[in-house]
């Protein structure tokens, strides 16, 4: 006699998923979100499968490497995941939107001749055409929409960082502090900005492809003295316990990557200073007093200069290099 073997097949979908191994691990969302950097409602979208509600998907993948990195888990798995069910939902909403059964048949009246179809057609054409050049001159002499949504303008932030989105034309070029940033189909963007304390200046440019540019800017107080404080304390506690080979020299490090653009969060004297999508013509400068720790979707096309030193590549190896480690000597080995 034959015998059959039943196989379980895995119908979780990528939400379901991530919630199961947050409820078995018995983390909050609001736990993964200040591991991750990733907001709480993008964690909430994820998991009930709201993809319309997501941004770009260039931003999705990068809080699935952030999230994958957290919870040690296989990135490109989830990644795989979520752009096969991305495209299921797209092709679901076409077959939604191209479904009219519903509608009732109605007969015209209206009886089509050559004569009008020629008439139609110089018509169709003269008012393309006017409306073309009408759009053309327009947007030639007009500035690129910009709208920055967070931060408010005058607002005080307790942290390091702040977390800068918006919206600007479509097609236009987007710059935080003379830096550029991805631009999403529909003209988003969003990207964490480093804070000092005190008073700092954010300064958020839009340029279209006719070179017309419209700038805003907001004021944002950061007010973390108290926590650098403490931090300090802390620090000189333990400042004879430092390794050997951690410099506590003050560092400038610049950043930039090539060929592609890269995810990545970068950390100085442990506070999150960045975390977004770097662009191949960006170079980002960050300071600190000890050391600068760089996680990066691609190390071997991610770059960095020391104090004015290049250095070359973070790794050797086209995956995520985690957590590498720069003081002012340079990179740092076997830091625990």
């Amino acid at each position: 006699m034959v015998k059959f073997t039943t196989k379980k097949i895995d119908s979780l979908t990528l939400g379901e998923r991530m919630k199961k191994i947050r409820d078995e691990r018995r983390l909050s969302l609001v736990e993964i979100s200040k591991g991750t950097k990733i907001q709480v409602k993008y964690l909430e979208f994820i998991e009930e499968g709201a993809y319309s509600n997501l941004p770009a998907d260039v931003y999705v993948k990068g809080f699935l490497k952030s999230y994958a990195i957290f919870m040690g888990l296989a990135e490109a798995t989830l990644i795989k995941q979520f752009e096969r069910e991305k495209g299921i939902h797209k092709n679901i909403k076409k077959v939604v939107e191209n479904d009219g059964s519903g509608d009732p048949i109605r007969f015209s009246s209206l009886v089509i001749t050559p004569k009008i179809i020629i008439i139609s057609s110089i018509s169709f054409v003269v008012v393309a055409g006017f409306l073309y050049l009408y759009a053309e001159v327009n947007n030639f002499v007009s500035k690129p929409r910009l709208a920055i949504i967070t931060p408010a303008d005058g607002s005080t932030i307790s942290g390091t960082s702040t977390h800068v989105t918006g919206i600007a034309e479509k097609d236009a070029l987007v710059f935080i502090n003379d830096q550029p940033v991805m631009v999403s189909e529909k003209g988003e963007f969003t990207q964490d900005v480093g804070l000092k304390t005190g008073v700092n200046m954010i300064n958020v440019k839009a340029r279209s492809k006719f070179d017309k540019e419209t700038t805003q800017a907001v004021t944002i107080n950061a007010d973390f003295q108290n926590q650098v404080t403490d931090q300090q304390t802390v620090e000189d506690s333990t400042e004879n316990q430092q390794p050997e080979n951690l410099s506590a020299d003050p560092i400038t490090l610049e950043i930039y990557v090539s060929v592609n653009p890269t995810w990545m969060s970068i950390e100085a004297d442990g506070n999150l200073v960045y975390s977004g999508v770097l662009l191949p013509q960006s170079v980002q400068t960050f300071d600190a007093k000890q050391k600068i720790s760089i996680t990066s979707g691609n190390g071997k096309e991610t770059f960095v200069k020391v104090n004015g030193k290049d250095l070359g590549s973070i790794s050797g190896d086209s995956g995520v290099a985690k957590d590498i480690v720069y003081d002012a000597k340079g990179k740092v080995l076997d830091v625990k």
